[in-house]
């Protein structure tokens, strides 16, 4: 064990969360500028993105609720904020721009909610959170990117309003290594559940078939 996990379960941090269902789908900004190492892309978010195919065609075998979210900035720039100022290069994701769209490998079917946010987070200011209680949702699967950025915006929100987030460690990238590593170890120590999509899938079918399956934060990342 590093000493910074040491630390961290001296302190108490890294417990475990009693993962059930109903299960819903986040999935983060998977668009075709993330995917473009010469626009927003990079580190692994292209095998991140491939590892959400499965994951997604899983999510829809099972019928769970489904969202996507993708930044759509105004085509007037009139919503222009601090996000865009610290990175100008976001305001050209208008809703017509190519790099806006969802890739197609993940295109959303009927009935699977599309949130357009100017911020990080999938959360903030939009429906998302009600469309997920509506829908019964009590584990939230996360994949998407960047791990750092809207991913991890969007699960320490969807905690604050009382989802068990599962992010979902290969579904899940960054344009830079580093920062997706930090980022999975905060997550796991205090916000989350984070594990890989075999592990997840296995979760899921014992959970469906009504098996007790311990989870931890601990060892887990």
């Amino acid at each position: 064990m590093t000493d910074d996990k040491a630390t961290y379960r001296r302190q108490g941090f890294g417990k475990g969360l009693d993962l059930d269902g109903p299960f819903g789908l986040l999935i983060i900004d998977f668009v075709n500028g993330f995917l473009d190492p010469a626009v927003f892309g990079g580190g692994n978010i292209a095998a991140a993105m491939e590892r959400t195919i499965g994951l997604l065609d899983e999510a829809r075998r099972r019928r769970w609720p489904v969202a996507h979210s993708r930044i759509v900035f105004a085509d007037d720039d009139a919503d222009r904020n601090v996000f865009a100022m610290k990175v100008p290069g976001l305001l050209t994701l208008k809703e017509s721009s190519s790099n806006s769209a969802i890739v197609p490998q993940l295109a959303p079917e009927p009935g699977e909610l599309v949130v357009r946010k100017t911020v990080p987070s999938a959360f903030f200011a939009t429906g998302l959170g009600p469309w997920l209680t509506q829908r019964g949702v009590r584990t939230l699967v996360v994949a998407g990117c960047v791990t750092s950025g809207c991913v991890r915006s969007s699960v320490v929100d969807a905690m604050s309003l009382g989802f068990l987030p599962l992010v979902v460690r290969d579904c899940v990238g960054d344009r830079a290594i580093g920062p997706h590593e930090a980022n999975l170890f905060d997550m796991s120590e205090k916000y989350a559940v984070v594990m890989d999509l075999s592990d997840t899938l296995k979760l899921v079918e014992a959970r469906t078939a009504g098996s007790a399956v311990a989870t931890g934060g601990a060892g887990v990342c």
